[in-house]
């Protein structure tokens, strides 16, 4: 290998360096004003900003005292007594085809049965969570929990 032959690695090409005078003039290709413009700048990471504007862990926080145990979808008796029919056996899937609850990114989710109302027909309650004032009136109608 001789001198001649020598030829520079395409990898180590320097930035191009601006702020020295000569042919650009004035503000030498860096714009105007501000801190790009200055010697020496150096601008912290953007990152960096958005950590500092997050609170501090202290606490439980905003939403901490709030359970993070899934609640079950309520449904109130006056509400059956006007969906069903006498007789009809009552489910949390049957519940999610009438539209009385909706399901969750298609779960059927667990249901509540509240005593909110009168009933008048005899129905059959399965796989649902029942309160005690509904579960004396369904009882009182004639119908039965199943569990």
């Amino acid at each position: 290998m001789q001198l001649h032959e020598l030829k520079p690695k395409t990898a180590t090409k320097s930035a191009k360096r601006v702020g020295r005078g000569g042919i650009r003039g004035k503000t030498s290709g860096r714009g105007t004003k501000g801190q790009k413009a200055r010697a020496g700048h150096s601008i912290r990471p953007d990152v960096r900003e958005k950590l500092k504007k997050l609170p501090k862990m202290r606490g439980r926080g905003i939403q901490g005292l709030y359970s993070i145990q899934e609640k079950p979808a309520v449904v109130n008796v006056s509400s059956l007594e006007v969906a069903f029919k006498a007789g009809e056996t009552i489910s949390p899937a049957v519940l999610v085809e009438r539209g009385l609850v909706r399901a969750r990114k298609t779960i059927t989710p667990a249901v509540k049965i509240l005593g909110n109302g009168e009933v008048t027909k005899k129905f059959i309650i399965a796989g649902c969570v029942v309160s005690g004032s509904a579960k004396e009136k369904i009882e009182k109608a004639g119908g039965s929990i199943a569990e």
